[in-house]
């Protein structure tokens, strides 16, 4: 009798453990495919043959950027009454929550040279590409600024940036500072690497935007992108108080590398994983597998 239970129980336990082992298969294959699909897309996001697209992708991204930022107050010149104030600081922030979600997966969506310094700074994006980024973004926003001065007949001057009248330039370049680095901190904390990609990254990018343009932009117009000021100015041949749209910004995101730092260690390492997880420093939490 027990020669002939063996068989019974081994294929009874057998058939536990495949039963039991299943739910687990499919947790692991799932986080294995997960694995592979941000592998991938971090390999492609580094594959120097398709430079000319990410390349084209900042162009293009910044050109509608500035195209709905400085075509705001352009157009009210143009159009008298017809775009309120509120208006104008919101439609940059839907522009970029659109861009992120078109081409996020092509170039990063930077769109912002403090943006490109900033992951660069972070580790999570190689400086020999900084450059052409930062060329791309200036031309799209110069190609902004152009199309929009042909078609409205209005001068750029009216789509740039300056401090607010009785106010100083250095308030403005404090105003900008703060305001980058908050943006600078949200991009950071909700990108993948040194792309804006997905739902989270564009909500949280465009809101941000659109928020800090609602309270700030009386003061300093709430740029927090050299580019986008940089390019009506270049059209209009006018850089008064350039400066504040430059420094500002950059020290906001040299700031913004400094706190993301701080909250979740330093790019790109297992420290910086382990915080995004919830457990900074502790390796005790790393999966059994």
């Amino acid at each position: 009798m027990r020669v002939c239970d063996l068989p019974t129980v081994t294929i009874e336990w057998k058939y536990e453990v495949t039963m039991n082992s299943r739910p687990h298969d499919n947790e692991f294959g799932s986080i294995a495919r997960n694995e592979r699909e941000i592998l991938e897309r971090i390999e492609n996001f580094k594959d120097s043959r398709q430079e000319w697209r990410r390349l084209f992708s900042e162009l293009l991204g910044t050109f509608f950027l500035v195209l709905v930022a400085a075509g705001a107050g352009m157009m009210n010149n143009a159009f008298p009454g017809t775009i309120g104030r509120s208006a104008a600081v919101v439609a940059p922030g839907l522009m970029v929550m659109a861009v992120i979600l078109f081409m996020g997966k092509v170039s990063g969506a930077h769109l912002n040279p403090a943006v490109s310094l900033a992951f660069a700074l972070r580790g999570d994006f190689p400086w020999r590409r900084v450059p052409g980024y930062i060329v791309v973004q200036l031309l799209g926003a110069t190609l902004a600024g152009l199309f929009l001065q042909a078609v409205l007949n209005v001068s750029s001057l009216y789509g740039s940036n300056y401090p607010a009248s009785g106010h100083s330039s250095a308030a403005a370049m404090w105003m900008e500072t703060i305001l980058t680095l908050g943006l600078v901190s949200v991009i950071l904390g909700t990108a993948s690497g040194a792309q804006n990609v997905g739902i989270l990254g564009a909500f949280g990018v465009g809101g941000y935007i659109a928020l800090a343009g609602l309270w700030a932009s009386p003061l300093s117009g709430a740029s927090m992108n050299p580019a986008r000021t940089f390019g009506p100015d270049l059209v209009s041949t006018n850089f008064t108080d350039f400066w504040v749209y430059v420094v500002g910004p950059i020290v906001g995101a040299a700031l913004a590398v400094v706190v993301a730092q701080a909250l979740r260690g330093r790019g790109k390492d297992e420290i910086a994983l382990a915080a995004a997880e919830g457990t900074p420093g502790d390796d005790t939490s790393a999966p059994l597998i």
